[in-house]
């Protein structure tokens, strides 16, 4: 795609000179463009993620990070956050793991030059990788993934009456908009999902799993774990689960490509299946609710109280923003997965 104009038109003049694009490129393209130039979060940004919420959630999962690795041995580590942000989460978790003993390196996986300088404000020791073959590989890796891989691009298979057809984008000027492709995709269907109504779509998402796959075979030679938190399903399952938030409301996600943030839900059933198949040990999923649960929040929400009665409100509203069922209990969920040699972290018994 050329580089050349506004993002919408570099788009539009790729589909007129080959034809309509996969949902996939289309997400990628947008997204792309959409994290390099801004800073998305909070009440002046599109959307707002649990670190930004309560420090209760980067500090227990800091010290479920460090639970872990003094149950390990106290090995050398490193720290290791996919798309961490503004770095809250990291500065909350290193905070709470120092308190235990452990100081790694941090390495955060970053593209976005708006969002690294974030960063380096709240953890400045930090280094930065644009994906897994800059982190180091010479000692186990404590790995953290929150609201990363549903900003990934998924493709979209559609059920018509002639059978299983990609969805594309396509474009008349600048206005997106999706289409059935002619390519035909029943033989890779699961057997279950065959007959399915038309109308019904299943989701992929090859990246997320390169990107698993990846992870793996570093977990596998250097041992560690990793945390992935976010909005899913315990997959594969039918259904349409691509969404543009702007400005804290939904979108159209084919108006404005590179302005919004386009996400999907999480198949965790196939990521944890892949993991499995590279030879990890996997954990869950359980919901974010139920994991923050097991690792102490409400003591730490009373102790938080305790120390700011000013802010015991504040606090009580933090805590069922996590952790209810109406809010992001439910619906996010997390999963872990360890070297085989690793014990099971906490919150997964």
């Amino acid at each position: 795609m050329s580089e050349e104009g506004p993002l919408p038109e570099r788009i539009a003049r790729a589909i007129t000179l080959a034809g309509p694009i996969p949902l996939s490129q289309f997400m990628g393209a947008a997204n792309t463009h959409y994290y390099a130039t801004r800073d998305p979060l909070g009440t002046r940004g599109d959307f707002t993620t649990a670190p930004e919420i309560s420090q209760m959630f980067g500090e227990l999962i800091g010290l479920a990070l460090a639970d872990l690795w003094d149950r390990a041995g106290r090995p050398r580590s490193h720290y290791v956050e996919f798309g961490p942000g503004r770095g809250t989460l990291a500065a909350d978790a290193l905070r709470a793991m120092a308190s235990a003993g452990l100081t790694p390196p941090v390495h955060f996986v970053e593209n976005s030059p708006v969002l690294r300088a974030e960063q380096a404000r709240a953890v400045p020791h930090a280094e930065w990788a644009i994906d897994l073959v800059g982190l180091p590989d010479d000692a186990p890796l404590l790995v953290v993934a929150n609201e990363f891989f549903d900003a990934l691009p998924i493709r979209q298979l559609v059920k018509t009456a002639e059978g299983w057809r990609e969805r594309l984008v396509a474009c008349q000027d600048t206005l997106f908009l999706p289409v059935v492709g002619n390519t035909v995709f029943d033989p890779i269907i699961p057997p279950e999902f065959r007959d399915a109504p038309a109308g019904s779509i299943l989701e992929t998402s090859p990246p997320s799993v390169a990107v698993l796959r990846a992870l793996a075979a570093r977990l596998l030679a250097q041992g560690g774990a990793a945390l992935i938190i976010d909005y899913g399903y315990a997959g594969p399952a039918i259904g349409d689960t691509l969404q543009a938030v702007r400005g804290h409301a939904y979108a159209n996600p084919f108006e404005d490509p590179g302005e919004a943030d386009l996400t999907a839900h999480v198949d965790f059933g196939t990521l944890v299946e892949a993991a499995r198949v590279e030879g990890l040990v996997a954990h869950g999923p359980v919901t974010q609710g139920a994991f923050l649960d097991a690792l102490g929040i409400a003591p730490r929400a009373a102790a938080l109280a305790k120390a700011s009665p000013d802010r015991a409100d504040e606090i009580a509203v933090a805590r069922d923003r996590l952790t209810g069922d109406e809010a992001m209990g439910e619906l996010f969920k997390v999963i872990a997965l360890t070297a085989p040699d690793w014990p099971t972290p906490a919150g997964f018994a």
